[in-house]
C-alpha cells in the first residue's frame, strides 16, 4: 500500500487559538474515502533536547516546576528552535547557556523524533553536548523558575528503571543515549 493511499487531503487550514509556546490548528480534510471532516492539532514546532556531559561524565540537569502536573519536573535542558537560530547548534548553544549556565565544547546530533504525531507537529532533536563547563549565570525567560544541578548517566538510568523519571523528553533521550549514543 502506498502512502499517498493513506494521505489526507487539507482543504483548508486555521489557527483557532494561540498563545506563547504554541497554537491550535483546525483544519478541514477529505479522507481517503472521500469522507470531509475537521482535525484539530497542537502547532508548537521544533526543540532541541540537551544531554549535556561534563568533562568529568557528570549529566548537567535541571528541576523545573511544571504547572500541568503540578510538580517539580527534573529532567534535561530543552527548548524551543527560534526562527533567528542559525541552525541546531546555536538554539542549544543558546538554550544551555540560558537553562543552565553552561556552555558545550562540542555538540552532535543523537536523533530526531516526533513525540506526540497523532495530536501534535512537535518535533525534538535530542543533542549530546560535550565538554560542558560552568561559564556564566543563568538568563532564563520571564516564565521559568530552573534549579540546576549534576548527576551520572547511570542515576539516571536507575531513576528510569525504578519509574522515578517523568519527563518524557529526558526518558528518551537518556535510554536512547544508553542504547546507542556512547
Amino acid at each position: 500500500m502506498s502512502e499517498e493511499s493513506l494521505a489526507w487531503e487539507t482543504l483548508s487550514s486555521e489557527t483557532t487559538y494561540t498563545c506563547e509556546g504554541f497554537d491550535v490548528i483546525t483544519e478541514t480534510v477529505r479522507l481517503p474515502d472521500g469522507t470531509e471532516t475537521e482535525f484539530d492539532y497542537l502547532s508548537e514546532g521544533e526543540s532541541v533536547v540537551i544531554l549535556p556531559l561534563t568533562p568529568d561524565d557528570e549529566v548537567v540537569v535541571i528541576e523545573e516546576w511544571r504547572q500541568p502536573v503540578r510538580r517539580v519536573n527534573y529532567g534535561l535542558p530543552a527548548g524551543s528552535v527560534e526562527p533567528d537560530d542559525e541552525d541546531l547548534r546555536t538554539a542549544v548553544a543558546r538554550e544551555l547557556k540560558e537553562e543552565t549556565g553552561y556552555e558545550a565544547g562540542t555538540i552532535d546530533h543523537l536523533t530526531t523524533v516526533e513525540p506526540a504525531n497523532g495530536f501534535s507537529d512537535a518535533v525534538f532533536h535530542y543533542v549530546l553536548a560535550e565538554d560542558c563547563t560552568p561559564t556564566g549565570e543563568q538568563d532564563l525567560d520571564y516564565n521559568e523558575s530552573i534549579r540546576v544541578g549534576t548527576t551520572t548517566v547511570e542515576s539516571l538510568r536507575g531513576a528510569a528503571r525504578d519509574d522515578e523519571l517523568r519527563d518524557g523528553r529526558t526518558l528518551l533521550g537518556v535510554l536512547y543515549y544508553e542504547l546507542f549514543g556512547q
